[in-house]
């Protein structure tokens, strides 16, 4: 997942990455990937969010939250700060 946009915490924000998350989530979890990606089956999975600044308190809080649900999942999140191109 890439966000270029500088992080702002807000509601309209939150929820679009929720929204990608979710989409993420229902193509592992749903079996789209076994069957896309069978190579994939029983190895760790990572999602991963590339950003050009560090996430505000509001999406930090966030998505720690979303990575103690992945976790039972068996699914890693990885936050990386990119430098902008």
């Amino acid at each position: 997942m890439v966000e270029t946009r500088p992080w702002d915490g807000s509601e309209e924000r939150l929820f679009e990455l929720q929204e990608k998350i979710n989409g993420y989530l229902g193509f592992v979890t749903g079996g789209q990937m076994a069957e896309e990606y069978p190579e994939s089956v029983g190895r760790p999975k990572r999602f991963q969010l590339d950003c050009e600044e560090p996430p505000d308190e509001a999406t930090g809080a966030f998505l720690e939250r979303v990575r103690e649900m992945l976790s039972p999942e068996g699914i890693e999140l990885r936050v990386e700060v990119l430098p902008p191109e």
